[in-house]
This record gives structure tokens, sequence and C-alpha cells, in this order.
């Protein structure tokens, strides 16, 4: 008799309680969750930039900065040290990682490699990273000695100054009066920067951009600049341009003697009545005393302030500086001077930070995809309901239950694990709404074809559960193996969809096997009943006896009309690649007043030299969409072109989303989406392999690439943008079709160790038409929550819910027509699934009785 213990029962509803405390505070209030005592949680699902507005970007340490560094440093440190051994040398030179020097005397050649022994020691690394030398020493001919910087000490220089950034970049933001933003390490040379709310992505950009290196040193009088450059200038100077336009060159000494570490304070003013901008600095005791003996000795002469390589002022001595404090006018903006003031406050970078990645979205497009999304969450929610229940009456009420604990308890795993809730996120929660009765489904219409054979209705539920818990679990992997693939894939909006995807699939099982198993269970227990309820109408589809396979012939050869036409077109016309694989920028703008003029807005932005740009209206008459191809000329270039973009629209137009891919990025990304896809499907097949028998996978090999192939056809023919939501949808898909041939499959290895000598096309038939009820509902209801989605789902995520809708109505169909009928193909038979306990269990033929069709 199917039971569940006390301990069970108090287990899983423990869980369901934990669960709602946990995902409570999402939704109160500030107000409200500020009442809550300390001891209950107060975790909330964080909102992506997608969905409350902000700016996200990804920055690259300029390894040449880095490489230039460590070699100069590496210069300085060999003169030091032979100048302190007394060695006489000439011809110190330093060119990309390699440094030369000649040894005067021959007899001090190996006095000078003994001396250079520091430098050239080997650091030990961990047990995996070996040792490595930081410097390597070559001795030639005549005294010369060739000194390289090894690979592994410039990457160690690249990892200090990843950490050092994102410290830097951290305290930048942080004295921009922004309080939520998120800075990380990525990769071995990037930082992941996000900025929530209201944000000026080009003023943050320019913050972290610069290094803002600030340096005081003696500017060079003994010739001017102009004439330093018609002729030679001594080695100890070397000539710098101002930050004025057209920029002026000076002569300008060579040694700092107060360095960025030196400044205490920074602050900018500007003159009221003048409006002369400035800078104010206090030094530290160090600096102080070293710029008071500098203006003693130098009454009459100038000081070069250097920012970046360059003179911002230079400023005449007329008196000793002697209390470490003083105002420098700059040629900036008010604003310029007060960003100035910021980054010299937060600290110089290490290298320069160049921008990769842009994508930033305004709080009020945030807002309404918000919207959007709930709005297609709910209507989703009801559609599938109203399905179920008009198919299962109150078994239908139970599987609505599930569904709202399933929600509760995703959202719970989300606050758990501290996920971000991004607009893919919730097109992932508005799918798992149309997949997750599928579990209920699987039982119940197992229970119902137990109780149809003539067992007591108790045992029909108890085998019913039984039989459909393995069927859940295998046809759910595949869906969440390439979920955990998806994470791995790209950007947090991808991820975003993963996450929700993957805590999705796994409350659905949870939910399966316990909650709808216990309330079934008590129903059983406090209402007896005999029979399945007469109110379930899935029984229309038991006098189905549908011959599939009867027309597989067609099928085959209109599939296979099909997928060559497609692979043509890919072949020949292509896919129209975003920016996410393709490069450039995408710009979504609403007009100030009016409609947007998509004319005027293509003809003033060919004007601007930026390559090829296409716009085009949206849903919105006072909303347009402008694309910017790849500018070619680096990431430097993609970023120039966006802020031409936006000088010359900005005062028409409001910057709603903005999204700058660079070519590093895109190049990444391809890759990463190639070997995603063939990953996934490489262990999604495998686990089929493990689980059935060869020809299965094999069948499940080919109905996969039908799914693929059709699909990237689809994107060839409509010109639907394809970029990295679409890489989910394309996994997402296979899952989802390869879950409902699992399903499928395991019912008819059961039908062919039954029925062995039934003829397979007959077999198969059977089969399909065993579950065909389960096919059609969970079909439906996964197509009723897409198209809800693509209704009311919001602009950007419009072509995503589209092609899943498509993708699952070709996924069911290759289950049926093109899975099944490989294994005739192959010649399937019952000896494939034989081992000695197979042969004893198995009914002698299919005389014994007919499968249920």
């Amino acid at each position: 008799m199917l039971h569940f213990s006390r301990w069970k029962t108090v287990l899983i509803w423990f869980v369901v309680l934990v669960a709602v405390l946990i995902a409570a505070p999402n939704l109160l209030s500030d107000k409200k969750l500020g009442l809550l005592p300390s001891w209950l949680p107060h975790n909330r699902v964080a909102l992506g930039a997608d969905l409350q507005g902000g700016t996200h970007l990804v920055f690259q340490i300029e390894r040449a900065d880095i490489a230039r560094e460590r070699l100069e440093s590496t210069v300085r440190e060999i003169s030091g040290k032979l100048r302190q051994s007394k060695i006489r040398y000439t011809g110190l030179t330093g060119n990309d990682q390699t440094v030369t020097v000649k040894i005067t005397d021959p007899n001090q050649v190996q006095a000078a490699i003994d001396s250079l022994e520091d430098l050239t020691a080997t650091t030990k690394g961990g047990y995996l990273v070996g040792s490595s030398q930081n410097v390597s020493l070559q001795r030639g001919e005549g005294g010369q000695l060739t000194l390289q910087i090894g690979d592994s000490a410039l990457e160690s220089s690249i990892a200090a100054a990843q950490a050092q950034s994102v410290d830097i970049v951290r305290r930048r933001i942080a004295e921009t009066g922004s309080n939520d933003f998120a800075v990380r390490a990525e990769g071995a040379d990037r930082i992941d920067v996000q900025v929530f709310g209201s944000v000026d992505a080009e003023r943050v950009k320019s913050i972290l951009n610069e290094p803002a290196k600030l340096s005081v040193r003696m500017l060079d009088e003994s010739m001017s600049g102009q004439d330093a450059l018609g002729g030679r200038w001594p080695a100890t100077s070397e000539v710098l341009y101002s930050l004025d336009d057209p920029p002026i060159p000076y002569l300008v000494d060579r040694t700092d003697f107060i360095v960025g570490k030196n400044i205490t304070d920074v602050q900018s003013a500007a003159d009221a009545e003048t409006q002369a901008v400035s800078i104010s600095y206090k030094l530290d005791a160090e600096g102080t005393e070293r710029l008071a003996q500098k203006t003693r000795q130098n009454i009459g002469r100038h000081l070069a302030i250097i920012f970046d390589d360059q003179v911002m002022a230079a400023p005449l001595i007329d008196a000793p500086i002697v209390d470490g404090a003083g105002i420098i006018p700059v040629s900036f903006t008010e604003d310029g001077a007060r960003d100035l003031a910021l980054m010299l406050r937060a600290g110089a970078l290490p290298a320069t930070l160049t921008t990769v990645e842009e994508r930033t979205v305004s709080p009020a497009l945030g807002a309404e995809s918000t919207r959007a999304g709930l709005v297609a969450g709910v209507v989703a929610a009801i559609l599938v309901i109203g399905l179920m229940y008009g198919f299962y009456r109150g078994l239908g009420l139970i599987a609505a239950l599930s569904l709202l604990l399933n929600l509760i308890l995703i959202l719970a795993v989300m606050s758990l694990i501290g996920a971000t809730l991004t607009l893919p996120g919730i097109a992932g929660i508005v799918l798992i709404m149309g997949m997750a009765v599928d579990a209920n489904v699987l039982i119940y219409e197992r229970i119902r074809e137990e109780a149809k054979s003539g067992r007591p209705f108790a045992e029909a539920i108890e085998s019913g559960f039984s039989k459909a818990i393995m069927t859940i679990v295998d046809a759910n992997v595949t869906i969440f193996i390439a979920a955990v693939i998806l994470y791995f894939l790209g950007n947090d909006a991808v991820r975003g969809f993963a996450v929700t995807l993957a805590a999705g699939i796994l409350t659905t099982v949870f939910t399966a096997i316990t909650l709808t198993r216990w309330i079934v269970v008590t129903w059983l227990h406090r209402r007896h009943p005999k029979h399945l309820p007469k109110d379930v109408h899935t029984g229309i589809f038991d006098h189905a006896n549908i011959r599939f396979m009867g027309i597989r012939r067609y099928t085959f050869t209109v599939s296979a009309a099909l997928s060559i036409a497609a692979m043509i077109g890919f072949a020949t016309v292509g896919m129209h690649l975003g920016i996410d694989f393709a490069g450039g920028s995408i710009v979504e703008v609403k007009a100030r007043q009016g409609a947007a003029d998509i004319d005027d807005i293509q003809a003033r932005l060919g004007d601007l030299n930026i390559g090829n740009v296409s716009a085009r209206r949206l849903g919105d008459t006072s909303s347009a969409l402008i694309q910017l191809e790849s500018q070619g000329g680096g990431e430097n270039a993609e970023q120039s072109a966006i802020t031409l973009v936006r000088d010359e629209l900005g005062q028409d137009y409001d910057f709603r989303r903005v999204e700058v891919v660079g070519p590093a990025i895109s190049g990444e990304l391809t890759r990463a989406a190639t070997l995603g896809v063939l990953a996934s499907l490489l262990v999604i097949l495998i686990y089929i392999w493990a689980r059935f028998e060869w020809q299965f996978a094999v069948g499940a090999i080919v109905a996969t690439l039908h799914d693929i192939i059709l699909m990237l056809g689809l994107f060839v023919l409509t010109g639907i943008e394809f970029n990295l939501t679409s890489v989910a949808a394309l996994l997402t898909i296979v899952g989802y079709s390869l879950n409902d041939t699992v399903v499928v499959y395991d019912r008819l290895r059961e039908n062919l160790k039954r029925y062995r000598k039934m003829p397979l096309p007959i077999l198969i038939d059977a089969t399909i038409n065993q579950t065909l009820s389960r096919t059609v509902l969970t079909a439906a209801t996964t197509m009723l929550a897409l198209a809800a989605l693509s209704l009311f789902g919001g602009e950007v995520i419009r072509s995503f819910a589209f092609v899943m809708l498509v993708g699952v109505a070709v996924g069911t169909f290759s289950s049926i027509y093109i899975a099944a009928p490989v294994l005739i193909v192959f010649k399937l038979r019952p000896d494939a699934l034989d081992n000695d306990q197979d042969k004893k269990a198995a009914e002698p033929d299919s005389q014994s009785g007919n499968p249920a069709v």
C-alpha cells in the first residue's frame, strides 16, 4: 500500500516551510523587510542590470603597458645593480621582453653576472606550476649580456596588476556616489564591473579607462620642446606633450620626485567669477620634504606636473613650497576637474583599462521589461493551470498547487545561492511553468494506464509513481545538462537563464517525487477512491491508433529536403549574426518628442563615417533600434563610434539600451558558443547511450541534428538575429526534444521486453500512441507558456520566445517522426536489450497480450 511515514511527511513540509521563509523577503518591501527578526532570512534575488537599469562593463588590462613597465623596471634594476657594484657598462637598452647591456671591462663580466644574480633568481611555484625563472641571462661575446624577461614573470605582473586594479576600480566607483555596484576579476586580465540604477555609462568609462598616474618633475629649460624635436636632447630628459588642443611639446626631466602615492588629498575647485578651474592638493611628509627641497633649489624655473605621460601644468616656481599644499590651474571643465580629483584620490591604475564590452540599460526600460516579464508569467500560469484543470479537474488542481510550490522553491534556491535574476531568467521561469507539469502528466497517465489494466486503484497509484519516476529523471537530465553548459557559455543574461532553468528542473523533480506524491497519497487515504475520477478527460487519446510509421518514408523525405535546404541557405545566405558574434553595437533610443524618424537617424549617423548603420522602428513608434557594424579598428574604435552616436543623437533621443561588443569578446563568445553546443550534445548523448542501447543513442543523434539544422534554417529564413540568447534557445530546444524522445524511448524499451515478436513498426506506433497524451499535453503547456512570453514578454525577449516556440514544435515532431523511425533503419530488436534477467522476466511473445493503444 502506498503511504508516507510520519518523518518523511515532516521532512517534506519542513523543506517547503524553509523555502517559503527564504523566498518571502522577495515579496516584501524594504520597510516590511526591516521589521523582520534578525534570525529570519533577509536575502533577496538580485535583479540584473537589464531589469533594474544600470551598466555592465568588461575592461581588459593593456598587456603592453604592463610589459613596458616591467621592461623599464628591469632596465632600472640592472643599471642600479651595476652602478652599486661599480661595474662600468654601455649600451643598456631594452626592447619588448629583451634587455641588452655591454660590460666595458671584460674582466668584470663575471662580477656583473654575479651582481645580477638576484634578478635572475628562480621563483618557486606550486606543485602543479613548478618553478620559473623571472629573467634569464645569456653571456655573449665581447662582454655582451642579454637578459630575457620570462613569460611567467610577465603573467605574474599582469595578475598583480589585475588585483590592484580591482581595488582601485572599486574606490573610483564608490567616489562617484554609487552604492549599488559589483567589481570582480574575470579571467587572467579582465575586470567585470556592474553599476546599477541610473548610470552615466560614458562618465563611468572615462573614470575607469584612465590610469591617472600623477607625478611632478622639473622642466628641462636648456632648450624649448620645439627645438628638442628638431635636434637632440639630453639623455636625462624626454619630450612630452601637453593636454592642450593642439598639444604643446615640453622637454621634461625623466626623474619623478613626487608621485601619486605622496598625495594624501585632492579636491577640485572653480572660481565663480573667472570660471577658472583648479586642483588643490596636499602631500604626505615625504612628498612635502621633497617638494620643499626642489622648489628652494630651483626658484625661477618651472615644475612639470605630469598626468598619464602628458604635461597637465607647468607652473613657475616663484617661492619655496614648504607646507606640502598648493593649487594647480587646469584646462578642464568643472566636471572634468571633479572627475580628475576623484581618480587621483582613488589611486593610479597600474595600466590602461580598455573597454571590451558594454551593456547599458536605462531604469525605464528595465522597469518595462520587468513588468512585461511578470505579465507574461501570470498569463502563462493561467493558461497552463487552465489547460491542466480542463483535462484533469481535481488532479489538475494538484498539479497547479505543485506548480505554485515549485515557483516558491525556485525563488528560494535563487535567493539561497545569491543568483541574479535577468530578463532571460524570467523567460526561463516562464518556460519552466510550461515544462513543470510534464512530470505530473507522466505520473497521472501512468496511474491511468495501470488502473485501466485492472489493478486496484491504490496499487495503480503506487505502480504509476514507481514507473514514472525514472522516466522523469531521465527526461529532465538532458535539459539540466544543457542548462549547466549554458552557464559557462557567456554573459550574465545567459547565465541568468541557465540558473533559473537548472533550478527549475531540480525543483520540478523534487515536487513531482515528493509533494505531488504526498498530496495524492493524502487524497487517497482520506477519500478512499476506488477508481480514477471520471472527470479526467485524457481518455480521448486512448482510442488513438495513429499509424505514425506508415508515413515515415514521406516524413523522412520532407525532413531531409527541409534539412538540405536549411544547410544550403546556411552556407550561401548565412545567418544575421548579432553583435555577440560579429562585434559592433546596438543602440535603442526613444524620441523625446514625437515619433522616431528612421530616415533622419540613418542620414545623421551616415555622415559620421562609422560604417554601415541600420535602423528600424520598434513596436512603440517613438522608439528605434540602431545597429552599427564592427568598426574593424579594435576595442577603442567601437567605443569611439558609440560616443559619436551619443553626441549626434543625445539632444533629441534618450538612450534606453546600449550594447557594445569588441572583437576580442565576440571572438571568444563565438568559440565558447561552438564548444558549448558541441560539449552539451556530447554529454547528453553519452548519457542516453549509457541509459539506453546504441541504437537509441544513434536515433537521438539523428533527431538532434535534425532539430539543430531546421532551427538554423529558421534563422536564415526569417533573418532573426543570432546571438547568445539564440544559442540558449537552441540548447534548450535540444534538451526539450531529447526530453520528449527519452519518454518515447523509455516506453518503447519497456514494450520491447514485453512484446518480443511484434513487428517493430507496429510496436513503435503502439508506443507513441501510449505516450501521445503526455506528448500533446506537455507540448501544449510549454507552447502556451512560450506564446504568452512571445506576446507579452516585451521586445527584448520576443525573438527568443518565438524561436523557442517553433523549436518545441520541431522537437515534438522529431521525437515521433525522426527518433523513432531511425530504430527501424538500424533494425532494433529485443535481443539488443537481452540479459539473463530480462530473458527470464520477459513474456513469451506478443500473443499473450497487446499494448494499450
